[in-house]
């Protein structure tokens, strides 16, 4: 199994991003799917998720209303397109899959099987 994220970068305060998660290795159309984060000298922070069936998709207050989460159904891949980004969203973003047992599982890294290598992102003020 291979996760391979793509679309980080270095952009300004209120700049946008797209990152997108490629699983590969096996059908994961029964897993969720989704993102966390972890900013420099802190700990790894819930991002966003998705239901393997599609709903709910979860977010973190932090976020809601500025980064959207997309997955077409059943399918390996998942984007999240971030907007008004602010200095505080910097840190690597890690796409996980997984089968988080109960919804609240979504917002815990436990709920995931399998991580990805990471991509950058930084915002400037």
């Amino acid at each position: 199994v291979h996760l391979e994220e793509s679309g980080g970068g270095a952009v300004q305060a209120g700049a946008s991003l797209r990152l997108t998660c490629e699983a590969s290795g096996r059908s994961f159309a029964t897993f969720g799917m989704g993102w966390f984060r972890q900013p420099p000298g802190k700990e790894r922070e819930f991002v966003a998720a998705v239901h393997w069936r599609g709903l709910p998709i979860f977010y973190s207050d932090s976020v809601k209303g500025r980064f959207t989460l997309g997955r077409k159904s059943a399918s390996n891949t998942v984007s999240l397109q971030m907007n008004s980004l602010k200095p505080e969203d910097t840190g690597v973003y890690y796409c996980v899959v997984g089968r988080p047992d109960t919804n609240d599982d979504y917002y815990l890294q436990r709920g995931y099987d399998y991580w990805g290598q990471g991509t950058q992102v930084t915002v400037s003020a």
